[in-house]
């Protein structure tokens, strides 16, 4: 089995990415679902931020307000990194179970993570947690107006981008980039590339 791990900034396209190389056959693990997971209500990780962060970040029903709780920590970068510390260990927990399952089901298959801050937790580490690491490239301008047209403040979503390892820093620690500040067609045909060459070794 060939664990590839999807990396990158916010705006970049990580998501589109993954999709394609869901429909050429990989086996996809989304850490942000994971992450919504750990972060429903009674779950380890949802009684520790509540903790951490008050109960002004709960909706009615208990569950986590995300805007609420991204407003905090998109403009504080410790409380960014507290919120990771709490939630990373858990997502972990759920990723490791995933994996034993997959390698059961195809031996021989591509797994593909969905993984946003894979080198925020360091190159060492995230080297034990995937085998190849892909950064999906998009230029700021890119990104800001990705992130626009989902509605994001251009403030808030410059301190989005501000927050992370600049998506040159990442590429430092690639098998492979993905630029896609093109068209989905020449996205798709460096997914195919890099999906042959990964089911090749």
């Amino acid at each position: 089995m060939i664990i590839a791990g999807i990396t990158g900034t916010i705006g970049t396209g990580k998501s589109t990415v993954a999709k394609m190389f869901q429909d050429l056959g990989a086996y996809i693990i989304d850490a942000d679902a994971l992450a919504r997971k750990v972060e429903e209500p009674g779950q380890r990780a949802w009684q520790k931020i509540v903790d951490q962060f008050g109960d002004g970040i709960l909706n009615r029903d208990k569950t986590i307000n995300r805007q609420k709780l991204a407003d905090i920590v998109f403009s504080n970068p410790q409380a960014l990194q507290k919120l990771n510390s709490i939630v990373h260990p858990e997502v972990l927990r759920e990723d490791t179970n995933l994996i034993e399952e997959r390698r059961k089901v195809a031996p021989d298959g591509l797994v593909v993570k969905d993984i946003p801050l894979l080198l925020e937790v360091g190159p060492e580490i995230a080297r034990r947690l995937v085998d190849k690491i892909i950064v999906v490239f998009a230029s700021p301008e890119i990104q800001l107006k990705r992130l626009i047209a989902r509605g994001v403040s251009e403030e808030d979503a410059r301190n989005r981008i501000r927050n992370q390892i600049p998506i040159k820093e990442k590429m430092k620690f690639a098998d492979y980039v993905i630029n896609n500040d093109g068209t989905l067609e020449e996205t798709r045909q460096q997914v195919q590339v890099i999906y042959d060459q990964l089911m090749s070794r």
